[in-house]
């Protein structure tokens, strides 16, 4: 049987959308928003029907008529930690979208979309967000941060983690809850998970400061420097942007842009030892989880738009290959990622979650 499925995936400044017919892509579009479109708006949540209507006047450009459609998945925002898997957005999970207990976030804003273009189907589609960034399957052990009043959290890219170790468990024709695996997503945020047997038992926190540093964050810091800055006389906003934002790569050299960082690593010296910097970083991220995995590591898979630079995973692979082999998926493939997960809730593969 086919089926037709829309999937959403706002970001700050622009919306993604595609349409797929089982695993084919029939349609996809980036709808950008500028700074002056979205100044009217005070809050994330107060963009919905702007980015809504945006949403359905594409479908119509494109001949999409949304009563074709069997499943919209959102890209799923910051709720309450959950289990990996696809969740059918209900009135606890609307709510907790519309009320995000962790902050705001473009993708708070995926699943109330769909709910909203789902109900205007009249029951033929359902609306599903699939693996937010709170997918949470942290070993207890691995909450303890070293004082008791700070908890280590999960915040990490898994949903691309996830389809990314599914991707490789297809491809040698194994289950991925039978395989022990590191996957490292490199993009604005980098975040490095052991996957073992299908959970990601622990994973540095990519959102707010934990691990290597990013083309633009912070990852972890020294403790007593970092406590001696936020009594500088700096306010909190502007702390929060030193570690998120105006950290890592922007900090040292300017630019965010690891396609020009490499190309001038070349010839600087200085652009060279941070790119280097950063590399080195996420292998040793990666070797501590080889450790949380007691060295038993099917493969290493290399995630996200920096994985497009083959200076970049040519330096990690250097230093993390004698771990295990080495595999790498350029790009971030949410798109496809949600779409899947719609897929298999509609051929009976999976079942939808209840939040």
């Amino acid at each position: 049987m086919s089926f037709k499925i829309l999937t959403i995936n706002p970001g700050s400044t622009s919306t993604k959308i595609a349409v797929f017919e089982n695993e084919k892509e029939i349609c996809s579009a980036t709808l950008r928003h500028t700074t002056e479109e979205l100044v009217p708006f005070p809050t994330v949540a107060s963009q919905f029907q702007f980015r809504k209507n945006i949403i359905l006047s594409e479908l119509q450009k494109t001949n999409i008529d949304i009563h074709s459609l069997h499943a919209i998945v959102g890209r799923g925002g910051l709720v309450k930690p959950i289990e990996s898997g696809i969740y059918e957005v209900n009135e606890a999970l609307a709510h907790d979208l519309e009320n995000p207990v962790m902050g705001e976030h473009a993708s708070n804003l995926g699943g109330l979309i769909a709910r909203d273009i789902a109900k205007a189907t009249n029951g033929q589609a359902k609306a599903y967000i699939a693996d937010p960034v709170v997918v949470d399957e942290l070993e207890p052990i691995a909450r303890l941060s070293g004082h008791p009043a700070i908890k280590r959290a999960s915040i990490f890219h898994a949903l691309n983690q996830k389809v990314i170790a599914r991707t490789y468990a297809k491809e040698i024709g194994k289950k991925y809850e039978d395989l022990n695996l590191i996957v490292a997503h490199m993009g604005g945020g980098i975040s490095v998970g052991a996957h073992r047997q299908g959970r990601v038992v622990d994973v540095n926190n990519a959102l707010d400061g934990e691990g290597p540093f990013s083309p633009e964050r912070s990852g972890s810091l020294p403790t007593g420097a970092l406590v001696e800055l936020c009594f500088s006389g700096k306010t909190k906003t502007e702390i929060k942007k030193m570690l998120k934002g105006d950290a890592g790569v922007v900090a040292y050299l300017g630019t965010n842009d690891l396609r020009l960082v490499a190309e001038k690593a070349a010839t600087d010296s200085e652009y060279a030892l941070i790119l280097h910097a950063m590399c080195y970083q996420v292998a040793k991220e990666i070797g501590a989880m080889a450790a949380v995995l007691k060295g038993k590591v099917d493969a290493i898979l290399l995630t996200g738009g920096i994985a497009y630079g083959q200076s970049v995973t040519d330096n990690i692979t250097d230093m993390i290959d004698f771990i295990a082999p080495v595999k790498i998926y350029p790009g971030e493939d949410e798109m496809r990622a949600l779409a899947m997960n719609g897929l298999m809730v509609l051929r009976g593969e999976v079942k939808a979650k209840t939040y």
